[in-house]
């Protein structure tokens, strides 16, 4: 009888979830203290003796110091431990909403918003490198998704719950309890992460090159236009509700809630089918969203339209990370950092623009003309990611 060695077969990496996991965490964690004052504005405006508007830019001030470190992170530390930038990002984030609990001032919210901005921006920048190191192969979109459905989580629970607590206790008190959760959370990024090496040493030469890629400039110039659509009409997402007849403090929060319900579906239904169609979400996303906020603008006195209307919002963009980020993977798998720094500059671009002209816009001529160009921008952002796709070059076809 013959027998033969069994011959050694290299299998391929499996997703680790549980570092999987401590990313979407941290996503929720980020997001709720990010977008916690979109649901506590007017506590904090009446707190401080401030406007809707002005109460706004603790939103604005985030989003600028996004955009100032997403391209610049990686350059100032360009051979660091990815995994030592996430756990320093949850550290800063901690201390910045333990500051705001405290702050006596819009001033001191505005220097520990600034903060904010400076941990989310590194969080975001570095996820998609470090989603990329603990996914199977081939399924990056997929790992995306842990990350972005800590952005729906965040919506659908912690950024209502935030509101729930505000509107019991304090909204000092809410971001109190974040920065402690985020501290915690800080430890377990250390200790459940694996090292996470930098791809490639940053430069801005590298991000302009990655930026020149066929399509791309195209692409993220649609993307621009799409984040800051969403969060024109977002950031004031409580002015539009609050213009329902009759509405109560308590529908508010459920409205939230409802939002946060759809993108946590979205998040599992598109996850599942974005590495093989996220050509086509790319475009259809972003429309979608706009007549869902027509909806909103449109059909104040219908509640269950408005309700259908903001579960379907939420569901198509809660995902829209997970498609851009998914398109960065498929177009430029050899600079995940540099596309991931790219995506993360413009979408802080846009919600700098969005919080900052918004609430002027608001205090001036009113939240139904905000929500109009946000419509408007949507669908222009849909046609330049169309046009983007058109131009992939031998890069990845978009289906």
């Amino acid at each position: 009888m013959t027998t033969t060695a069994p011959v050694p077969v290299t299998a391929p990496s499996p997703m680790r979830y549980g570092g999987l996991l401590v990313l979407m965490l941290m996503s929720f964690l980020l997001v709720t203290a990010e977008f916690l004052p979109n649901g506590v504005l007017t506590e904090i405006a009446a707190s401080l003796g401030i406007t809707a508007g002005q109460a706004g830019q603790t939103v604005t001030v985030t989003a600028l110091a996004g955009l100032l470190v997403a391209p610049t992170i990686g350059i100032l530390v360009p051979r660091l431990d990815r995994r030592l930038l996430l756990t320093a990002a949850a550290g800063a984030a901690a201390v910045s909403s333990i500051v705001v609990a405290l702050a006596p001032s819009l001033i001191a919210i505005l220097v520990a918003r600034f903060l904010l901005g400076a941990a989310i921006s590194t969080y975001w920048s570095m996820s998609i490198l470090a989603a990329g190191a603990l996914a199977a192969p081939g399924r990056i979109g997929r790992a995306v998704m842990f990350t972005s459905a800590g952005v729906s989580l965040a919506t659908v629970a912690g950024v209502p719950i935030g509101v729930a607590l505000s509107e019991l206790l304090d909204w000092r008190v809410t971001f109190l309890i974040v920065g402690v959760a985020t501290a915690v959370l800080g430890v377990a990024v250390r200790a459940v992460l694996p090292p996470v090496p930098a791809a490639t040493v940053s430069s801005l030469r590298i991000l302009g090159d990655t930026l020149l890629r066929p399509g791309t400039l195209v692409g993220m110039a649609g993307h621009v236009l799409v984040v800051l659509g969403h969060f024109l009409a977002y950031t004031y997402v409580r002015l539009s509700l609050e213009r329902l007849p009759g509405i109560e403090p308590g529908t508010v929060v459920l409205l939230l809630a409802a939002f946060g319900v759809g993108g946590l579906a979205g998040n599992i239904v598109i996850g599942m089918v974005v590495d093989r169609a996220f050509g086509r979400l790319a475009v259809t996303g972003p429309l979608v969203i706009a007549a869902a906020i027509v909806v909103v603008l449109l059909l104040p006195g219908a509640l269950a339209a408005v309700a259908i209307a903001v579960v379907v919002w939420g569901f198509f963009f809660s995902s829209w990370l997970i498609i851009v980020n998914t398109w960065v993977g498929k177009r430029m798998p050899d600079r995940l950092e540099a596309g991931g720094s790219l995506v993360v500059t413009g979408f802080q671009l846009a919600i700098t623009i969005a919080a900052g002209v918004g609430g002027l816009l608001v205090d001036t001529v009113g939240i139904e003309t905000v929500d109009a160009i946000g419509i408007a921008l949507l669908v222009v952002g849909a046609v330049l990611f169309g046009l983007s796709l058109r131009r992939r070059g031998a890069a990845v076809s978009p289906r």
